[in-house]
């Protein structure tokens, strides 16, 4: 997707890699505002219902670091990270109809109560350097906006600049708001609800089309490789095929890892989540019976979801997009790291062994 049309930053859809790809990421903002050059004054034009928490940091950081002039421009919404980004402009300008949101983020781990603890403490670190950067913008007390984003708050314009949050309003009509599923959000507008649910803006149905769409790797050429999962010092690896115990190989053989995404992809669990499916057998060390239950339980959640007339699981839209970060993985031997995203209120818990996007 090209963000830099006419000599104007134009960030609109979801914030970071995803399914979608239609979206805009870190680095392509990085590279546009190189084109532009570091003294060149920017117009950043802002329609999205959110996305990864560190894009947006990392593109807020990107546009208070350039040197020119920043005029940052909400055609129809900034919610979640990209409400975050819109807080570099030298100016922030709602147009008529704009909608700004903020809140807590969320994320998808696994494990056990330790896990969560951890959970809880880097996402209070990091919803507290959000608020640190809206009461910059602001001048409000970081304190009181933390209860704001807690509560989940959407702002007009005309609040967004009695607020702080915006220096101005401008006449003329918003630009239709970005195709988002805003059902996942605990208090969004009963207009963006309906037109998602008019509109069909699903996780689910993007995933499907983007898995028909794009051809499958060739996973023959190029063998996936896996950090071997953190065992005691008197136990055996686990064979990532079973979740058993090798018998003392330090590394899953070939055979091992190729009989586990077999396992994965040709089970009757991953008939309609072929997209999931692929992720956890490639992209993942998940053990393959865990992996199996996985999709049991997507599948469990779609049928659910039917029944109720489309309406989102906000768990499942949160493990699925978690799973989409998971596809840059750093090499074996570094540490895991969890991607953050901001959407839904709560706190999902999982540990990822081994390697994490």
């Amino acid at each position: 997707m090209t963000i830099l049309v006419d000599g104007e930053l134009v960030l609109y859809g979801f914030v970071g890699d995803d399914f979608w790809g239609d979206g805009f990421t870190a680095s392509q903002v990085i590279d546009a505002l190189a084109m532009l050059g570091r003294d060149a004054d920017i117009t950043v034009r802002i329609n999205s219902g959110g996305g990864y928490t560190d894009d947006g940091i990392a593109i807020y950081n990107a546009l208070k670091a350039h040197r020119g002039d920043v005029a940052v421009v909400v055609d129809a919404i900034a919610a979640s990270s990209a409400s975050v980004i819109a807080m570099a402009g030298d100016t922030i300008t709602m147009r008529a109809g704009a909608l700004m949101m903020i809140h807590d983020p969320a994320k998808f781990t696994w494990g056990n109560a330790g896990d969560h603890e951890k959970s809880t403490e880097q996402l209070n670190k990091l919803a507290d350097l959000m608020a640190d950067i809206y009461a910059e913008q602001t001048g409000e007390d970081a304190e009181t906006i933390r209860e704001d984003m807690k509560a989940e708050l959407w702002l007009s314009g005309a609040e967004a600049v009695e607020r702080g949050f915006a220096t101005d309003t401008e006449g003329g009509r918003a630009k239709a708001v970005a195709a988002f599923d805003y059902r996942v959000y605990s208090h969004a507008p009963k207009k963006l609800v309906a037109m998602a649910k008019k509109e069909k803006w699903s996780f689910e149905a993007a995933t499907r089309n983007a898995a028909s769409a794009a051809p499958p790797p060739d996973h023959e050429k190029e063998t996936p490789t896996m950090a071997p999962k953190p065992e005691a010092a008197d136990k055996a690896p686990a064979n990532p095929a079973t979740g058993q115990p090798t018998g003392g190989a330090d590394v899953s053989s070939a055979a091992d890892v190729k009989a586990r995404i077999k396992a994965i992809t040709e089970d009757d669990a991953a008939k309609g989540h072929e997209a999931l499916a692929k992720h956890l057998a490639f992209d993942t060390d998940m053990p393959a019976d865990d992996a199996i239950a996985a999709l049991k339980a997507a599948a469990t959640d779609g049928a659910s979801q039917a029944k109720t007339d489309g309406a989102p699981n906000p768990a499942k839209y949160q493990a699925s997009r978690s799973a989409a970060a998971d596809l840059a993985q750093p090499a074996p031997g570094t540490s895991a790291k969890t991607k953050a995203t901001i959407n839904t209120g709560g706190i999902y818990a999982a540990r990822r062994a081994g390697k994490e996007a």
